[in-house]
């Protein structure tokens, strides 16, 4: 049984493309667990209606999927972790850096794991869940004891029929992927506009190239991987190009007046510069621009 604590597009995601009968979603504390979360998924891959049953107490999953925002992560996963062993994996999927680190440093004795994952989902409706693109997952350790737990990890995500990964190195990957989160997501948030139109204005002109700098150096700092800034520019047009008409899941909570993952996308990187001396501008600028839209 894998256990999923996050009902969001990722979770349902992942509950639609695990084998009938062997997943759960997790209430959170005082939430009802007597009825069936039920929504249709599209593409299907059998009845369009996907019925996923709340996991019953007593029940203990071989693994746990931690598919909630970045900022409830720690807080979600306090409220539950108790009911579960102390050797079960516990398998992040949050957005940027930091709140692995968190879940990291408060249970360093757990199999905590991370996920980087290209698998596109989106909920066009509240009752909708559609598969919008294809992708592969990177599964590896934040904590020693996760170390035994990746195989095992792999193989069970494995039977969704997605393409999923061991990494040994998963902070890196975190990396890649927050460069590009970094690149896009603010923009789009600030323009409202889909990836591929940030291109061409000047808000992202004037400004990229002082952000890859940015971005090149505090990777240098933390991670000793030195990657020009030029490359990176590219890296992230050459994503928005390829996700030209997407919204950024950035964009989608301001429009929806939620809380977005700044803090752990630009933020981040700029409370890591803080730590490092290294200065952040562009980057703080984004935060900040961002956290005034969404705290209208």
């Amino acid at each position: 049984m894998i256990g999923i604590l996050g009902a969001g597009s990722l979770g349902r995601l992942w509950g639609a493309m695990l084998p009938a009968g062997r997943v759960a979603f997790i209430a959170r504390p005082g939430e009802p667990t007597d009825t069936d979360l039920s929504y249709r998924f599209r593409p299907f891959k059998g009845p369009e209606t996907v019925r996923i049953p709340f996991l019953k107490a007593g029940n203990k999953p071989d693994l746990l999927l931690v598919t909630t925002k970045a900022g409830d992560t720690l807080d979600a996963l306090a409220g539950v972790i108790d009911q579960f062993a102390m050797d079960t994996p516990i398998l992040l999927f949050q957005n940027g850096l930091g709140s692995q680190q968190a879940v990291a440093d408060r249970w360093p004795e757990r199999p905590i794991l991370a996920a980087s994952t290209t698998e596109g989902a989106n909920r066009p409706e509240p009752k909708l869940l559609v598969h919008a693109g294809t992708g592969d997952t990177w599964v590896g350790p934040m904590t020693e004891p996760a170390r035994a737990a990746v195989s095992k990890t792999v193989e069970m995500l494995a039977a969704t029929g997605l393409a999923v990964h061991p990494e040994p190195d998963i902070l890196q990957r975190l990396w890649q992927k927050l460069i590009i989160n970094a690149g896009i997501n603010p923009y789009t948030a600030i323009l409202d506009c889909p990836n591929g139109e940030i291109l061409s204005t000047h808000l992202y002109q004037s400004t990229i190239d002082d952000l890859c700098h940015e971005l090149s150096e505090l990777m240098d700092a933390s991670l000793q991987i030195r990657e020009t800034p030029n490359s990176l520019r590219q890296r992230i047009e050459q994503v928005a190009r390829n996700t030209a008409g997407n919204t950024s899941s950035m964009r989608a909570d301001v429009l929806r007046g939620r809380r977005t993952e700044i803090d752990f996308i630009n933020g981040y990187l700029t409370q890591l510069g803080n730590e490092l001396s290294i200065k952040t501008p562009v980057n703080q600028m984004l935060t900040e621009r961002v956290q005034q839209l969404s705290s209208h």
